[in-house]
């Protein structure tokens, strides 16, 4: 079963193990899913679903989600679900202990191991059934329950994939500060869709590579609707907008305030649910910005497309820094000139879009994305989106693992 395709940064006819922190069955997207599918098109791929732990099974077992793994623990049903050609999913057949409340290292580790040795189990019957061998295994971000992977599943090849700062959340600070540069450091390779968390982990491992982001463009590129939605056609142009949930631990309220008191005339438009922050923020009082509330996925390109200029008033902090902005991307696909905080992550965008360093900059360069704006521009931004396929995003981690 030889692998790769001479002369090119395609790997064929592999078997890939997936394990991270979404499971196949969550809610929402997720990076880990589309490259586990983009990978199953040559290759080979089980995407393993993260344990049932106790604490869960206590609190939601009434959950049909907790309810289809106790189901498969007790043996009643199949862990192994095919999910299309060359695509398996996995609900693994094992309860693990909920240990990240345990302050002592040592008492964790010990714990995390037996954890690990659990899912290695588990994930072992799988390849063994499905007759995988020479397995590479791909690590979204799962720095506790995957640890010790490597050492319990020999693979040919190990990747850790970086692709949220993840220490700057509480839950994974404590243990992962010590577990992650760790696993990092041992992996064969580690992958990263940004490149300040691409230089994180060339920290403890120099086979460390940015590997850039894919993206769902097609609703953007294409949209389906180009009217503008009611409750933006009555407002005074230019507007200025954003998309996306209005978090004060991602967005700068100071920002919003300043740009609004300061050019009156423009209106700030500004779409998603928002946190209690923003909820109690002076924001409210100003009369031209208006919240315009959360809205269905579908008709977000209109809103979009009713702006003159968007915009991604990020705060920075260690949530933000290292994070691959997917919104940037849906603004450039719809050729809209585009004004971001200034962010290494954003760095790979600086020759599309207009980067502030503060909110003097943030005004001035509305200022500049409203009178410059041409058809010659918006080409070269819808150009540039179009690049960040997943195809592109999984060849480069092709690369990455051709460069052993």
């Amino acid at each position: 079963m030889n692998s790769l395709m001479q002369g090119s940064s395609t790997i064929l006819n592999r078997d890939i193990v997936v394990v991270g922190q979404q499971p196949w069955d969550t809610g929402i997207g997720s990076n880990c899913k589309n490259i586990a599918l983009e990978f199953s098109k040559h290759n080979r791929v089980l995407y393993v679903n993260s344990t049932l732990d106790r604490i869960t099974l206590i609190k939601h077992k009434a959950d049909p989600k907790v309810q289809k793994r106790l189901s498969v623990i007790k043996g009643k049903e199949k862990g192994i679900v095919t999910l299309q050609e060359n695509l398996w999913n996995l609900y693994p057949d094992e309860l693990t202990e909920s240990i990240n409340w345990i302050k002592s290292r040592s008492v964790f580790n010990w714990l995390n191991k037996i954890n690990n040795k659990k899912f290695a189990r588990s994930i072992q019957k799988a390849i063994n059934e499905l007759g995988f061998k020479n397995i590479i295994l791909f690590n979204d971000n799962d720095m506790f329950r995957s640890f010790y992977l490597k050492e319990l599943l020999q693979p040919t090849v190990s990747i850790y994939y970086s692709r949220d700062y993840m220490l700057a959340v509480d839950y994974w600070k404590y243990h992962g500060e010590k577990l992650e540069p760790e696993l990092i450091a041992k992996s064969d390779i580690c992958v990263a869709n940004s490149t300040y968390l691409a230089n994180y982990c060339k920290k403890y491992n120099p086979r460390s590579f940015y590997v850039g982001q894919g993206c769902d463009l097609e609703m953007f590129s294409n949209p389906k609707d180009k009217s503008i939605p009611a409750d933006i056609a009555a407002l005074s142009h230019p507007v200025i907008g954003y998309v996306g949930a209005l978090q004060s631990i991602r967005l700068d309220i100071d920002l919003l305030e300043y740009i609004a008191t300061q050019k009156p005339e423009w209106s700030i438009v500004l779409v998603g649910p928002e946190d209690d922050e923003f909820k109690a923020s002076n924001l409210h009082k100003i009369a031209n910005v208006h919240f315009l509330g959360g809205k269905d996925p579908s008709v977000l390109p209109a809103y979009i497309n009713s702006f003159d200029v968007c915009l991604n008033p990020q705060i920075v902090n260690q949530v933000t820094i290292g994070n691959y902005p997917r919104k940037i991307d849906e603004y450039l696909a719809m050729g809209k000139p585009t004004v971001a905080t200034a962010t290494e992550a954003m760095s790979i965008f600086a020759d599309h879009t207009y980067l502030a360093n503060s909110k003097e900059e943030y005004v001035a360069l509305i200022t500049k994305a409203l009178n410059e704006d041409s058809t010659s521009l918006q080409d070269a931004r819808r150009a540039f989106a179009s690049s960040h396929t997943w195809e592109n995003n999984v060849k480069e981690i092709y690369s990455a693992i051709l460069s052993l």
